[in-house]
This record gives structure tokens, C-alpha cells and sequence, in this order.
């Protein structure tokens, strides 16, 4: 009789002890990622930009992650990660560990576009990534050789009804923000042009400024230093607003199509899942170097405009953006398998 109260009495002990064991490894548990965030970052933080080193993405990754390096001493390290349209540095992303300690520049491209031009994205941008923060914004700009008989939107339009598909355009890859700025701007203006895509923007500045293409579609940190060696003239820009840097050069709006955009914007990414606390510090972290004068003197001398913001107004733009480039893709007909 003894031993069986005795019994009794060390099982309800036991479930007492394993009940606190549990608690306590709960509490443990919480305690581990708040600990950590109050700790973040401690070591490197990697971002990724997927494109090749020196074009414009990374041009605005690289002076963001250094005036935030220079700001807090935190370690920014970016990393180039291109291939498949900007889709394998964005997959890396989605795919990493969500401890904020992989980042990604996104853009409209592979944010918004890719998940509609290819049949099989690895990743789905409004599920597997946490929007950080808008970084900039830059317009598309249309423009010919300096020698060109084309001085202006009405020129190319009068060419393009004389001649339909004989004028060339020439642009960055299919499915990019310029092949569809091209395709929206022929439907606004009921022309035809010719295509003429290319693998970077090397070869097509030799064959405009050589006559071998007509126009070219590109945004302006691409071509605003030919612009400025007298080298190639813009034509018209796809904001809504005229360009700081191209004062001169119409909108398409302006011209009558009305409410016409079409621009190419970055914003920095986090894998889902990325504690909110993280994504605060980092948001308040690319706000504040995109105040600092050399940081918007930097973005705004290769054409682009200043963005920032909360995350919730990132998220909030890119899932309107992500539909209403949906339909631009299917307009054009564009694809990739």
C-alpha cells in the first residue's frame, strides 16, 4: 500500500518536473531570437545584387550598403550573384536562412515581370521575400545617335506610320523594363518598330551611335553619360514627371498619353520569415543613408529618384505592381521558358 502512494506521488512529481522542464525550455526558446535581434547584426550581412558588377543596381547597392556600413560599422557585403534575369539572386535570397543576414536589391524586373515572363519562377515574390525598403526609382529613356534624323517622338512616329517595322529599337533582353516601356509606347502611339534586343548595352551603344540601330530603350543611368558627351540624344522619358537630369526631354504623358509610366525602382528584400524587429533595423538603416547628401547626390547624378519608406509601403507597392505588370507581359506577348 505504501510503495503504491509512494509510486503515486513521485509520478505526479515527475509530470510537475517535466512540466517546468518544458516551460522553461519554451521560455528558452523565445528568449533566443529576441536576444539575437538585440544583438543583430554580428557578423557580415550579404547583399546580394544579381546582376553583373557596374551596372545600375549595383551602383545603388554599393552606395547604400557603404554609407550604411560608414554610418553604423556594421558590415555590408555585396555580393553579385547574376545569371537567369536577375531570378538566381533572387532565389538565393528566398531560399536563405531568415535571420537578416541575406539581403537582396531587387527591381522591377525580376520582382515584378519575371514571375509572369517565365513558366517556372523558383521563387513567388509576394510569399517568399519580406520587402525592406523602396531604395530609388529611374525613368526609361528613348533615344537616337546624335546624328540621327529622329529629334523627337513626333519624328519617329510619322517614320514608323510611313514605314511600319522599319525603324529599329533596340533594348536590353526581352521581358526587361525597356522592351516593355518600347511595347507600351508603339500601342500608346499605334506604330510598329522593329525589335532589335541585345545581351547588355555595350554592343547596342556602338550600333546607335553608329547608325546601325534607330532607338534605343534604355533607363537613364544606362545612357545619360553618352547624353551628356554629346554623344546620343533622348527623345522622350516614360515618368510621369520630367527627369531632374534630362530637364529638356518631354514625357510621354506630356505628349498626350496620358498617365503613361513606365520606370524601373529598387527596393532591398529579406527571406520570409525575417523577424520583424530585423526588418525595423534595417528599414531605419537604408532610410537614414538615403537622407545623407552624397548618397542622394550619387543616386540622383545617374538619373535616379530617392525613394525609401516604410516596409509595409514597400509591400503595399509591389502588390500593386506585380498585377499591373502582369498585364503589361501579356499585352506584349512576351515569354521565357
Amino acid at each position: 500500500m505504501a510503495h503504491q502512494r509512494i509510486s503515486g506521488f513521485q509520478r505526479a512529481r515527475l509530470r510537475l518536473v517535466g512540466a517546468a522542464a518544458l516551460g522553461l525550455t519554451a521560455l528558452v526558446a523565445l528568449a533566443q531570437p529576441a536576444a539575437a535581434q538585440d544583438g543583430y547584426p554580428n557578423k557580415p550581412v550579404r547583399l546580394i545584387v544579381p546582376f553583373p558588377p557596374g551596372g545600375g543596381t549595383d551602383m545603388i547597392a554599393r552606395a547604400v550598403a557603404q554609407k550604411i556600413t560608414d554610418r553604423t560599422k556594421w558590415s555590408i557585403v555585396v555580393d553579385n550573384r547574376p545569371g537567369a534575369g536577375g531570378n538566381l539572386g533572387v532565389d538565393a535570397t528566398a531560399k536563405a536562412s531568415p535571420d537578416g543576414y541575406t539581403l537582396v536589391m531587387g527591381q522591377t524586373s525580376n520582382l515584378a515581370i519575371n514571375p509572369w515572363l517565365y513558366s517556372k519562377l523558383p521563387y513567388d515574390p509576394l510569399k517568399d521575400l519580406v520587402p525592406v525598403a523602396l531604395v530609388s526609382s529611374a525613368p526609361i529613356v528613348m533615344a537616337a545617335g546624335m546624328d540621327s534624323k529622329y529629334k523627337t517622338f513626333a519624328d519617329v512616329i510619322a517614320a514608323a506610320k510611313g514605314k511600319p517595322d522599319a525603324l529599329t529599337l533596340g533594348y536590353s533582353g526581352n521581358g526587361t523594363v525597356a522592351h516593355l516601356a518600347g511595347e507600351q509606347a508603339e500601342n500608346a502611339a499605334g506604330i510598329t518598330l522593329r525589335h532589335v534586343p541585345y545581351k547588355g548595352a555595350a554592343q547596342a551603344m556602338t550600333d546607335l551611335m553608329g547608325g546601325s540601330i534607330d532607338l534605343y530603350m534604355s533607363a537613364i543611368p544606362t545612357l545619360l553619360g553618352h547624353v551628356r558627351n554629346g554623344k546620343l540624344r533622348p527623345i522622350v522619358v516614360t515618368s510621369l514627371k520630367r527627369s531632374p537630369q534630362l530637364p529638356d526631354t518631354p514625357t510621354l504623358a506630356e505628349l498626350g498619353y496620358k498617365d503613361f509610366e513606365a520606370i524601373s525602382w529598387y527596393g532591398v528584400l529579406a527571406p520570409k520569415g525575417t523577424p520583424a524587429a530585423v526588418v525595423e533595423k534595417l528599414n531605419t538603416a537604408i532610410n537614414e543613408a538615403l537622407t545623407q547628401p552624397d548618397v542622394i547626390e550619387k543616386l540622383r547624378s545617374e538619373g535616379g529618384d530617392v525613394l525609401g519608406g516604410t516596409s509595409q509601403k514597400f509591400s503595399q507597392f509591389l502588390a500593386a505592381e506585380v498585377p499591373r505588370w502582369g498585364k503589361i507581359v501579356k499585352a506584349s506577348g512576351a515569354s521565357i521558358d
